[in-house]
């Protein structure tokens, strides 16, 4: 019985010797390039017009190459498509695939290209898909977010610095401070997609190549905005990759950084928020606990991204130009990256809409922190006294209400002149929670007006 042999290498007429089995395993990549498989052969089809169109293929060979493409698209997504190691990566096994359908015509399509300038395409089309899908998600995100900010525009809680109580701000106030990091968050991706979308395919293995392409007809089928300008830089760059990565890096900073105040927020101590049961966890062992899990994971998937940065990074420090086998390397993080940033921005997309906020331990919480202490300073700058000054009147004031373990709104105010006799009954007015970010109506401020005033603002900015 005859046994079967791998399939012929494209490259193996240079050599004498098959492949090792383990150095074939070790450097194959089609065990996580196959899902370029869609760009592979959207841009392998543009390719093929344009051969033909130059005249280098019949229309009736580039007819075959294309309906053969589309019927391998077919049998991907039908899973009736079998990957072989042996054929190394994404682009010869659908090119082999196609040989076997279709014959002579299907080892033309190669022509005028080379695997370095074909997967430089990919990925450029494959991650400005991700990229679109990724501002979806992030502004599936604001949305949920502006509409939770409008529902407690007037909702008291304490601002931190320190995380110590400063100054009391409106829940609303809070979560437009969110909504600002994923505005420039959103900025950065766009600004991103725009280096990302650019074409590589034309400079061949990195020199270009003899044939006339038309480089601007493949870009416009494939709905680039521009061509590369170097052949060597085509093919070996991989900034915009990395760029990505740091764009997504600080997309999972934000969102940590939200996470964290949501794990606070819902614990016993702060008691801000309930999470909605579906986002959260119990224990095995306690049966009370109400874990906050999905924001402890995005949290911790933060580390992830950050890594996978620091990978391209290091990836690329010591290339010379032009395509090196270690920028099979890139795929992974990079995948990894578009993965992780999905799944934490429908994560929160889902999960803000829903959260419950506790307004009245907000207010209190507000209440306990001495958090209008700077208001009666202003005050008493209004009445002349110098702001160094009066912060040390405060001070000695809010002294006095740490060991009378009243706020500053509940001393009596013979207490508080004795601290200065500038201060009169309507200073009340200023030590109240609601006096106090009421006040604070400047453009970008905390008063519910202004809060209200923002969100409109948010949402009258076109996608």
């Amino acid at each position: 019985m005859s046994v079967p042999q791998p399939p012929a290498k494209p490259w193996g007429g240079r050599f004498s010797e098959g492949t090792d089995a383990f150095v074939e395993a070790f450097t194959a990549s089609v065990g996580f390039d196959q899902r370029l498989y869609r760009q592979d052969i959207a841009g392998s089809i543009a390719h093929a017009r344009m051969l033909a169109r130059v005249g280098v293929l019949s229309a009736a060979e580039c007819e075959q190459i294309v309906t053969g493409l589309d019927a391998i698209r077919a049998e991907i997504e039908a899973g009736r498509f079998e990957w072989s190691v042996a054929l190394e990566d994404v682009h010869m096994n659908i090119e082999a695939r196609l040989v076997a359908r279709i014959g002579e015509a299907g080892k033309k399509l190669h022509t005028g290209r080379s695997r370095n300038d074909q997967v430089a395409t990919d990925i450029r089309l494959y991650l400005r898909e991700a990229i679109d899908a990724l501002v979806g998600e992030l502004d599936r995100l604001r949305g949920g977010l502006l509409d939770l900010a409008e529902r407690e525009a007037d909702t008291l809680m304490p601002g931190f610095t320190h995380l110590q109580v400063a100054q009391p701000v409106t829940f609303g106030h809070h979560l437009m401070a969110w909504h600002a990091m994923l505005v420039r968050d959103r900025e950065r991706l766009h600004d991103c997609r725009r280096r990302v979308n650019v074409l590589p395919l034309g400079a061949a293995a990195l020199a270009g190549t003899v044939y006339p392409l038309d480089r601007a007809y493949v870009a416009e089928q494939l709905g680039f905005a521009a061509i590369s300008e170097n052949s060597l830089d085509a093919v070996s760059d991989r900034d915009f990759a990395i760029e990505f990565a740091a764009v997504a890096s600080l997309i999972l900073m934000h969102l940590s950084r939200f996470s964290e105040e949501l794990v606070l927020w819902s614990s016993a101590q702060f008691d801000f928020i309930a999470l909605p049961d579906r986002f959260c966890t119990g224990s095995s062992i306690m049966p009370q606990k109400k874990n906050p899990d999905v924001p402890e994971l995005v949290r911790g998937k933060t580390g992830r991204v950050y890594g996978n940065l620091v990978s391209l990074l290091t990836l690329m420090k010591a290339q010379p130009l032009a395509y090196n086998k270690d920028n099979q390397e890139d795929k992974e993080p990079l995948f990894d990256t578009v993965d992780t940033v999905a799944g934490c921005l429908r994560a929160f997309a889902d999960m803000v809409p829903a959260i419950e906020v506790k307004r009245d331990n907000c207010r209190e919480s507000a209440r306990r922190g001495f958090a209008t202490a700077t208001d009666l300073a202003d005050y008493l700058v209004r009445k002349g006294i110098a702001f160094r000054d009066a912060h040390e009147i405060v001070g000695k004031a809010v002294a006095l209400g740490v060991r009378e373990g009243r706020d500053l709104s509940l001393l009596s105010l013979a207490e508080l002149q004795s601290f200065s006799p500038l201060i009169e009954a309507d200073v009340y007015a200023v030590l109240t929670l609601e006096g106090s970010v009421a006040a604070r109506r400047g453009y970008g401020g905390t008063a519910p007006e202004q809060v209200r005033a923002a969100i409109a603002r948010a949402r009258s900015v076109p996608n």
